[in-house]
């Protein structure tokens, strides 16, 4: 995919990608609703305070791992279409709830279930990768990704100017956060009548079974289960945190880590019962993929953006302290890192997409991040401030090129299941970002730049070793295997049946 096709509006697939990414916009716009509002949130609400407001940050992302799991699965079963629509119109529930609740009660339970919209990233992934052969998925996916993320962004100027000018007064606020549940609505419906699932006359591939990731051998159903861990450690890790901040008794702790233990274990037995049946059975050759690449990718995903997430949390704190700027000043500073996601990602996308191995461009990013962490490590008030700049805006450059870049790898390790395989790769992004912000809470800034790095290191030497380069990652179309090519059969001779009846 060319820029100049980015402008070809009666193109079909161009029409859906930016309607895709509007989409993806709209939901990240109302998740991060929030944030820009705090200030005026506490002078509004007299019991409201910080910690309140910590306590609601760490709720903002409680279910956004979990989520991306389940709307992958349920993904690849209904379709982008319907599921992109429906979330987002639900989703403007809890938005409304958290408008106008009153209670603390209100707004905890509010944020929590709203911190599910952060899934929507995954539904975009598999509806491009529909739309767009191997050979032009990565800008696709990099573009999707970058200008999708840009609603953080916009919400952070445009829902301040409305609590403040547009609504006015103490509950300015309230409106505002509002404004962005009745966009999801909106968009919903116009998503719903404005794209389809696949190109005209083209199927579309549904895994054999959704309650969990199918796999290929005995050997990748463990590595399965050893993977799914850590997504149920996260969420354990966050009500750790919210116990430490008195908003959850020692009592209440103990028992939603009971309840992850069951789910963990209910997680399993799914995995054996989705797996055994087929294994037992026997996987034809050519319809076999090899799950380390998906783990491959987990480290990628959980170094890069996990990284991110951890350093837009704390960047702005970082060099207001430094260098003794003002609070605007560096907040426009570490509003860098939102505004290189627009050409970055899908630079890196692009990337490769040219390049003649995929897997050469993810391991130059990685190495890339690494390195420039590093740097970032060194920072110190002694440096020139343009030099600091220079050195972080070139670290973003390439953490959300290796975005880019992961997600131009994913649609092509297994085409039926990549709603699956984003979910759990964009999960681990989330479990990365949970990590990471914990530990800044435990080190120096600088301390923390070098633990980053070691990520990015570490995931470097397991994509060196462990990841393949996917089969036909430049063709025209897609592999289709024995088992998808004999399920597309039945599913035109239903649909002929169908056809007939009528």
């Amino acid at each position: 995919m060319s820029v100049k096709e980015l402008f070809q509006f009666k193109n079909p697939r161009t029409r859906t990608l930016h309607l895709t990414w509007g989409a993806f916009f709209v939901s990240f716009f109302a998740w991060f609703n929030m944030a820009p509002l705090a200030g005026t949130m506490i002078d509004s609400v007299g019991w409201l305070t910080a910690d309140h407001l910590a306590a609601l940050a760490i709720l903002n992302v409680a279910l956004t791992i979990p989520a991306r799991i389940i709307i992958g699965m349920v993904l690849d079963k209904y379709g982008p279409r319907k599921v992109f629509s429906v979330l987002l119109v639900i989703m403007a529930i809890p938005t409304f709830m958290f408008a106008f609740g009153n209670t603390w009660m209100q707004l905890f339970v509010s944020r929590l279930l709203l911190s599910s919209i952060g899934a929507s990233f995954v539904v975009g992934i598999r509806m491009v990768s529909e739309w767009f052969p191997p050979k032009s998925v990565g800008f696709a996916e990099g573009f999707y990704a970058g200008w999708g993320n840009f609603g953080s962004a916009v919400a952070a100027i445009v829902l301040p100017w409305m609590a403040i000018t547009a609504f006015g007064g103490d509950e300015g606020w309230r409106y505002a956060i509002a404004f962005s549940g009745l966009v999801c609505i909106i968009y919903g419906f116009i998503y719903w009548f404005s794209v389809s699932d696949t190109p005209e006359g083209k199927t579309y591939q549904k895994p054999r079974k959704v309650a969990a990731m199918e796999v290929s051998t005995y050997g990748d159903m463990i590595q399965l289960i050893i993977w799914t861990v850590p997504l149920v450690g996260a969420l354990a890790l966050l009500t750790w945190r919210l116990q430490n901040l008195d908003f959850l008794s020692e009592q209440a702790m103990y028992i939603i880590f009971v309840v992850l233990a069951i789910s963990l274990v209910y997680q399993i037995i799914q995995i054996l019962r989705v797996n055994l049946p087929i294994l037992r059975k026997g996987v034809p050759e050519d319809d076999k993929y090899k799950f380390r690449n998906v783990a491959a990718l987990n480290t990628t995903y959980f170094a890069n953006f996990g990284a991110e997430l951890a350093i837009v949390s704390m960047l702005p704190l970082f060099f207001l302290i430094t260098f003794e700027l003002s609070v605007t000043a560096a907040g426009l500073i570490a509003s860098s890192f939102a505004f290189v996601n627009l050409f970055a990602r899908p630079l890196g996308g692009w990337l490769s997409d040219k390049m003649s191995r995929r897997k050469t461009v993810m391991l130059l990013y990685m190495f890339g991040i690494g390195i420039g962490l590093v740097g970032m490590g060194f920072i110190n008030s002694e440096w020139p401030l343009i030099l600091a700049i220079a050195v972080t805006v070139l670290t973003s450059m390439f953490i959300q090129g290796a975005e880019g870049a992961t997600f131009a790898v994913i649609p092509l390790i297994k085409k039926r299941i990549t709603g699956q395989i984003s979910g759990m790769a964009g999960a681990y992004g989330n479990v990365g970002a949970v990590v990471y912000l914990t530990i800044y809470t435990l080190v120096t800034p600088q301390t923390f730049f070098f633990i980053l790095a070691g990520g990015a290191f570490i995931s470097f030497f397991y994509c060196l070793f462990f990841l393949e380069e996917p089969k036909g990652a430049h063709g025209d179309e897609y592999i289709l295997s024995s088992v998808d090519r004999e399920q597309q059969a039945t599913e035109n001779l239903d649909v002929n049946e169908k056809t007939k009846s009528a």
